[in-house]
């Protein structure tokens, strides 16, 4: 914990960053440290990894919030252990009923810390990344998996003790896992507390620990699991495997498996959240005339009526062929943008047909280059 660095660090962006800042950023950083991408980088999974904590994170409203007013601590329950200094202006750790014991003789009811001691807490969620091609990320799919976990012991059944036997509560603390001292001096009575020496904390002892985890209650197991990846998933964004993280501590629940995808990209699409777009090159003939152009979409090839007469960079929108919302609730739309082809390596009968063409042109044909023209004149006078 002590080497975690500031999220807005590590996306490089300020605290007062949008939304879409952000998204750029971890974007940009996913790219550049995917594991896949960067096979002789050991350090490139751990900067990927660093990069999409940050982004869950700042990505989510409420989760920025409580980052922004408490730091880590408004974000990781298990954060602040051993931490000098924290997200509460370095008294995240300090237990209240401590130094109100240590004041007034243990008179508001003990340390809180007792009662945290043996509390249930949530297992380690783990992080992984899949690489999708495009249309897997508009259609959906399914993928698989390999994490290494902690789970309950097989042999004990997370108890921690062979079988016949079960832990006993430690004589000592009596299972609270800290144990508190008084001392009486002319200023009053102080008391401070501190983990339990016979049960190390645990607030139970255990006489024959079991063989395969030697005690612990836990082992560390491979899993493949299947992640369903939903239809219009974006590139950086996540899919959340409730409960099949690392085991819980004291009856605490399950760890979650977070799952970020990094889209590769397509020869001929381009993804604007749910939009796409794609760019038709045209000739000149084309354009003059207008055609019917074959153009491709997520669905298949479709047939567009280009009209007489378009220019180079016009835009034109398909409505709803662009890619399934993942609430569900409709579609993106399709842009087409057609850019002019000029011909190269011209024959000579070719060029003479161009010059004739030139010839008999008029300038109504080219409202554009008469506006410029004048514009010219305006400025530099009649002058050629």
């Amino acid at each position: 914990m002590a080497d975690k660095r500031d999220y807005y660090e590590v996306l490089g962006v300020s605290k007062g960053a949008t939304d879409d800042e952000i998204k750029k950023a971890y974007r940009k950083l996913a790219k550049k440290y995917h594991p896949d991408l960067n096979k002789d980088n050991p350090e490139a999974a751990d900067k990927f990894k660093e990069a999409g904590e940050a982004y869950e994170i700042l990505s989510d409203k409420e989760k920025r919030a409580r980052y922004d007013q408490f730091g880590f601590a408004g974000v990781d329950p298990n954060y602040g252990a051993g931490q000098g200094a924290g997200g509460f202006g370095g008294f995240e750790d300090v237990d209240l009923g401590d130094i109100f014991g240590s004041f007034f003789g243990g008179g508001f009811g003990g340390s809180s810390r007792q009662s945290r001691a043996n509390a249930p807490r949530q297992g380690e969620s783990i992080r992984r990344s899949v690489v999708l091609s495009f249309e897997e990320a508009v259609f959906g799919c399914e993928k698989e998996i390999t994490i290494d976990r902690v789970e309950k012991c097989t042999e004990c059944g997370g108890t921690g003790a062979e079988k016949g036997y079960t832990p006993e509560t430690c004589p000592t603390c009596h299972g609270t896992g800290t144990v508190q001292q008084t001392q009486r001096t002319p200023f009053g009575a102080f008391s401070s507390s501190s983990p339990c020496s016979n049960c190390r904390g645990t607030g139970k002892i255990i006489k024959k620990p079991c063989k395969k985890c030697h005690g612990t209650g836990t082992e560390r197991r491979s899993r493949t699991l299947k992640v369903s990846i939903p239809a219009g998933i974006d590139d950086g964004q996540s899919v959340a495997l409730r409960g099949q993280g690392g085991a819980g501590t004291n009856g605490g629940p399950a760890g979650d498996v977070i799952v970020t995808v990094s889209i590769r990209p397509h020869p001929l699409f381009q993804r604007d959240g749910y939009d796409v777009w794609c760019e038709v090159p045209i000739s000149y003939a084309q354009a003059c005339l207008g055609e019917k152009l074959i153009v491709p979409t997520i669905d298949g090839k479709v047939e567009y009526s280009m009209p007489a007469g378009t220019q180079p960079g016009t835009v034109f929108r398909m409505r709803g062929k662009g890619i399934q919302m993942v609430n569900g609730r409709g579609r993106g739309d399709q842009y087409v943008k057609v850019t002019l082809e000029i011909p190269k390596n011209l024959n000579d009968k070719q060029k003479e047909l161009l010059r004739e063409l030139e010839d008999s042109d008029t300038p109504q044909n080219h409202p554009g280059r008469k506006s410029f023209r004048d514009k010219m004149k305006d400025l530099f006078g009649k002058k050629d």
